[in-house]
């Protein structure tokens, strides 16, 4: 009988989430200034290199960084390296807002994209005992 009632519970739950979930706009694709321009924002460019491109957001949700990259393989490879350092990921071909759930959510709403969340394993206050030199391009402060 609980098992029942849990099920209802769970199941009414996902139908009214169902409901409130916003719709998720095409994947931006794009320049960097052009997927900034989507997130209304106006990129502090921090990195312009031709294998990738990276600026500073600030918006109303936040702090994001933006990084575009010259294929699909090297936002791969970032990404699957920057993992290790936790934080939220909004991805897009060949692009990826790194911040806050907070503002990754928000910025999903005008991007499209996936999600994808990092390791939790990395507190952030240590800086990872040094192993993340020549990958600075996933921190957002």
């Amino acid at each position: 009988m609980v098992l029942a009632a849990l099920a209802l519970t769970l199941t009414a739950g996902c139908a009214g989430n169902d409901e409130k979930a916003p719709t998720t706009p095409e994947t931006a694709t794009g320049s960097l200034e052009q997927i900034a321009s989507k997130a209304e924002c106006e990129p502090n460019i921090q990195t312009d290199a031709d294998e990738l491109r990276q600026g500073n957001c600030t918006t109303d949700d936040g702090k994001y960084v933006l990084v575009t990259f010259a294929t699909d393989r090297g936002l791969r490879e970032w990404i699957n390296e920057a993992k290790d350092y936790g934080g939220s990921y909004l991805v897009g071909r060949k692009w990826v807002a790194v911040g806050d759930d907070k503002v990754v959510t928000a910025l999903r709403g005008r991007l499209g994209g996936t999600v994808e969340a990092g390791s939790s394993h990395h507190s952030g206050g240590s800086g990872g005992g040094g192993g993340d030199e020549g990958h600075s391009g996933h921190h957002t402060g």
